[in-house]
């Protein structure tokens, strides 16, 4: 059977781009444990789906997980079968463009295989205590490493 495991996670970005960092909560029964990182030269985006990269990566085993997001573009591109067909037509978009972030998209995907992960999209920046947590995470690894 496997592990019930609660994600938040949250990028940013000092300029977009510019220097990025990003933050995960994982959740499983009474253990928490928070992760962080950073990266000189960035996008938001690319510490938003760095963030749920290593946060699921960070499972020792394969787990059902709800993943929590201020992201639309992570969210969205999972719940709105965006990823799906940009698979499907060989990582172009509807109008024909290269995906961006091809590389952390490929990377998702082989960790969704993996685990049984349900995204949600959370209200950024307001009242939710696990989501802004992860934003301090990320801007401190920001902090931390300026």
């Amino acid at each position: 059977m496997r592990k019930n495991v609660t994600i938040y996670t949250d990028g940013a970005c000092s300029g977009n781009p510019g220097k990025g960092g990003w933050g995960a909560l994982l959740m499983a029964g009474s253990a928490t444990r928070e992760i962080s990182g950073y990266s000189p030269a960035t996008t938001n985006n690319r510490m938003e789906l760095m963030a749920a990269i290593q946060a699921l990566e960070a499972l020792k085993e394969p787990c059902t997980v709800d993943l929590y997001s201020d992201s639309s573009y992570l969210v969205n591109a999972i719940n709105r079968s965006w990823l799906k067909r940009w698979t499907t037509n060989n990582w172009r978009t509807a109008s024909g463009k290269p995906v961006e972030n091809i590389d952390l998209w490929k990377k998702i995907l082989e960790l969704i295989r993996l685990h049984s992960v349900t995204f949600h999209k959370v209200k950024g920046h307001s009242d939710n205590e696990f989501n802004n947590r992860c934003d301090y995470l990320a801007r401190q690894a920001i902090k931390n490493n300026s």
